[in-house]
């Protein structure tokens, strides 16, 4: 498959979802990249994440594969699901928050540091997850690549 057309499938995808993840909501609001920005981790998982891993994080089998988001021993390790978030996996798309562009289904949706951290709280402490460590917004900082300096020329 053609990376356009990759693109393409998401963006239908992604609007297909876009009237589910409306219904699914418990306040009835759709969020918009204007307003995803002020989104605390319940309502990102809900607007961005249920789409794909479903409502129930079970996960789902079909035209891809999700990973379970309840009873994954992966998500024992916070900084597993940042790494996720900040950088893809697989075909899911990076949400890290540098200027670099983004090259998602989401267009230009960047979670802040601390909306990271929140996420994985709310995941991991719900869907029959019972994990009591978190993770902070400064140690999603953390994991962000340095910038390296230009080796200076004599």
């Amino acid at each position: 498959m053609t990376s356009i057309t990759r693109h393409l499938f998401r963006a239908i995808v992604l609007l297909g979802c876009t009237g589910f993840v409306h219904a699914q909501s418990s306040d009835n609001a759709l969020y918009t990249y204007d307003t995803l920005h002020n989104a605390n981790g319940e309502a990102i998982f809900h607007t961005i994440c249920q789409g794909c891993h479903m409502p129930d994080a079970k996960g789902a089998t079909g035209a891809g594969t999700y990973p379970a988001l309840t009873g994954n021993p992966r998500l024992a390790s916070a900084q597993y699901m940042a790494a996720t978030i900040l950088f893809g996996r697989h075909d899911m798309p990076s949400f890290k928050t540098s200027a670099e562009p983004n090259r998602s289904f989401f267009g230009d949706t960047k979670l802040s540091d601390a909306q990271i951290a929140d996420v994985i709280h709310y995941i991991r402490t719900h869907f029959g997850n019972h994990y009591t460590d978190s993770i902070t917004a400064d140690e999603v900082t953390a994991m962000h690549p340095q910038d390296k300096p230009s080796p200076s020329k004599p």
